[in-house]
């Protein structure tokens, strides 16, 4: 199947509407038996086809003898439609969000265990994306690729109180990587910690994720297969977290503070 059409048929034409709104694009303006022949929908059916079209506003009919269709810009149509759709994910998200919270506070023992870089990168990005007021952060290590998808998320949500304290630097495929010049450059508050080799993320004091993995014993570095996370939602287990990571920030800019004096 041709992509255009495949791309049309999943916003919401028919078959026969995508056929006939790609081919239009290429003759502009044209009557009903020209369309018909170019896109190769049976004569019986094209004015349906094409009626349709109008109603979705995709062409214009023109009065005549035969009646003319001209195409809408694919630019305009196309954003118009992208516009919608993203409009109603949105709003499915919104519902589906609440629905899975509210099912999430009743599960008994709200633990989990995450296997997979790709699957832990992605549990932090729906951590922060959800977080109401705070994200702490314990950097010990970074994945391959996950420095920049946790700035991406941070990035997006630019009101969030985000602290992180971690270690200055970790090795990825070989290759140290300094983690607080990284995230300076991006503008996210850190400070440099004597984090051990493991990752916790904490948000509102409410949920908490904290990852391990094994490392090889010249370099220190990842071994992404031996991968875990565990994710946490016992609210007295994430705000005892906090509470700890509140009071050794606190601690290190008392002393910060208490440097500059001297």
């Amino acid at each position: 199947m041709d992509e255009n059409i495949k791309i049309l048929k999943g916003i919401g034409l028919t078959m026969y509407e995508a056929q006939a709104y790609v081919t239009l694009t290429s003759l502009i303006s044209s009557n009903a038996a020209e369309i018909a022949e170019k896109s190769d929908i049976p004569r019986s059916k094209i004015y349906d086809v094409l009626k349709g079209l109008v109603k979705k506003n995709f062409i214009e009919v023109e009065d005549g003898r035969p009646l003319t269709y001209n195409v809408k810009s694919p630019v305009e149509v196309l954003s118009r439609e992208k516009e919608k759709i993203n409009s109603e994910i949105d709003d499915t998200i919104t519902r589906l969000t609440y629905i899975y919270e509210n099912g999430m506070s009743q599960v008994q023992a709200p633990i989990w265990r995450i296997y997979g870089v790709d699957k832990i990168i992605s549990q932090e990005i729906e951590i922060i994306s959800r977080a109401k007021s705070s994200i702490n952060m314990r950097i010990g290590f970074l994945f391959e690729g996950e420095g920049e998808a946790l700035v991406k998320a941070f990035k997006k949500r630019r009101k969030l109180n985000v602290n992180i304290l971690a270690s200055p630097t970790c090795y990825i495929n070989n290759e140290e990587f300094d983690i607080i010049e990284f995230f300076k450059e991006n503008d996210i508050p850190i400070q440099k910690a004597d984090i051990p080799f493991v990752k916790v993320l904490i948000s509102d004091s409410k949920e908490m994720m904290h990852t391990y993995t094994k490392f090889t014993e010249d370099k220190r570095n990842v071994i992404p297969q031996t991968a875990i996370g565990i994710w946490n939602k016992y609210e007295d287990v994430a705000r005892n977290y906090d509470e700890r990571f509140m009071n050794q920030l606190n601690k290190m800019k008392s002393k910060k503070q208490n440097n500059k004096r001297d």
